[in-house]
Order: C-alpha cells, then structure tokens, then sequence
C-alpha cells in the first residue's frame, strides 16, 4: 500500500498526518509504530488519521509511536488544523471533532494556532504533586531545577506506578521562572521525553495556579519552543475556556509503502 503522508511539527513534537476522508487506509499497530520509527521509518512522536465527520470540519484520530491509538494531543490538535488548511478545508477557522470531544481552533496569518482544549472537571493534590486529565491524564510535579531533573527514569518510575494502572500517566516536571514556566514531559505511548507535549503544558499550567480562582493566561517554556495557555478558575479544582497556543510547522510530505 502506497501512502501520501505529511510531516508537521508543533514545538518539535512531530506527527505523520493521512488524508483519510476517504476512508480507504487502514492501519494495523505495527504498521503504525514502522511508520513513526526514526531509523527504519518517517520518524515522529505520533500519527494521525484526519477523517470525515459529520456535523464537523474533520474528526482527528491520534496513535502514539507505539502504535496505540491514544487520548488527545495538544500539538497534534495544533497541527491536523493547520494540515486541513493545507488541504483546502478550512481557512481561519475549525470545528472538529477528537477522541475527549469537540474541539475549535483559530488560525492566525502567521501560522499560530489557538486550540480551544477539553474542560478540567476535577484536580487532585498529593504531596505536592497534582494529577488531572486535560485530554489526557497527566502528572505534574514542581521542580527547583527542571533542566537537571532525570524526566526519562524519573518519568518512567512515575508513568507505571499503580496509582495510574492500568492505563498510566503522562508525567510533567515544570520550574516556575518569574511569570512563565519551564515545562519537561516524559509520553506514555512514545516511552520517551518529547520536545513538548501540548497537554502536558497545559495541565502545568493549570496546576501552577494552584486552587486559587481567576483568570490566567501563562506562557510555557519547552525544549522544542514556546506555547502559551490561557484558562478560567471559576472554581478551585476546574479550569474553563482552557485555549493552548502555539506554531504548527509543515516540515516535508512525500510518499511510502507500507508492508
């Protein structure tokens, strides 16, 4: 099977993209995890299938580099819309429709995309630490030093602890730097720390303030670049009108055959 693929990238958290309003591909998880591998294959941190919805501009169906089919991805929300403008589906604006749910987006002419994320119905804080699902279920852990903090063993041993089976967590170390964050992420489904991970950012961000209420709007350090989230605190444990901000970069589209 010969396969149009497209590259793109938010902050360095890189994805495979197919056209699949067609409904003719169909992959397998080893197929997947071949496609993602960055010695023997295209090489990214995810895929994504963007496929027809009704009611929607497109629905977004997401696979970790192992091949799993995952929760929601922040970069890769950023980065299917701007891929749908690509291919002529959308100008400023998209409605689309992703595993945790309805999501809208805008596009601004320099390539920013604003991705309005899922409600944050509930936090918990546990010696410190606060766990909350943003799309997907996150950890997040404040640090002193986050740059030589060990975010791949330290990570791992949190990621499978059995507070978080069977599925388990995606684990963030963040350091608070004057108004904005420095935020590292180890991935399940990658088993590795990524560049940025979007909804990693944007449950540090929500965590860093705490349970107090008001309106934020935080700008977020990752190795692969800047993003920004802005949210509403109306009540202690939730966030509202939650908007992760970021580039989307098409990197290179070519095609591939996949045994």
């Amino acid at each position: 099977m010969t396969l149009n693929f497209f590259k793109y990238h938010g902050t360095g958290n890189d994805f495979i993209l197919l056209d699949n309003r067609q409904g003719n591909i169909t992959l397998h998880k080893e197929q997947v995890a071949a496609l993602c591998h960055r010695r023997f294959g295209i090489g990214a941190d995810g895929l994504m299938l963007l496929e027809h919805a009704d009611g929607y501009d497109f629905r977004m169906v997401y696979y970790n580099s192992d091949g799993g089919e995952s929760t929601m991805c922040g970069n890769g929300g950023r980065c299917i819309v701007a891929f749908a403008k690509q291919l002529g589906m959308i100008t400023d604006s998209a409605n689309f429709v992703a595993i945790d749910g309805p999501h809208l987006a805008t596009l601004d002419a320099e390539g920013i995309v604003s991705l309005h994320m899922k409600e944050v119905h509930s936090m918990s804080i546990d010696n410190g630490n606060y766990t909350l699902d943003t799309g997907s279920p996150h950890f997040v852990q404040f640090v002193q030093d986050v740059a030589h903090t060990d975010v791949f063993n330290e990570g791992k041993r949190i990621r499978y602890l059995p507070a978080f089976a069977p599925g388990g967590t995606n684990v963030n170390f963040a350091q608070r730097d004057g108004q904005q964050l420095i935020v590292r992420t180890y991935e399940r489904g990658v088993e590795d720390e990524t560049y940025s991970c979007g909804t990693g950012v944007t449950a540090a961000a929500i965590a860093s303030a705490g349970f107090e209420v008001g309106s934020y709007d935080i700008a977020i350090q990752t190795p692969g670049g800047m993003l920004s989230v802005s949210f509403k605190k109306k009540e202690a444990a939730t966030a509202e009108d939650v908007v992760l901000k970021g580039p989307a970069i098409y990197v290179f589209e070519g095609t591939v055959e996949v045994m």
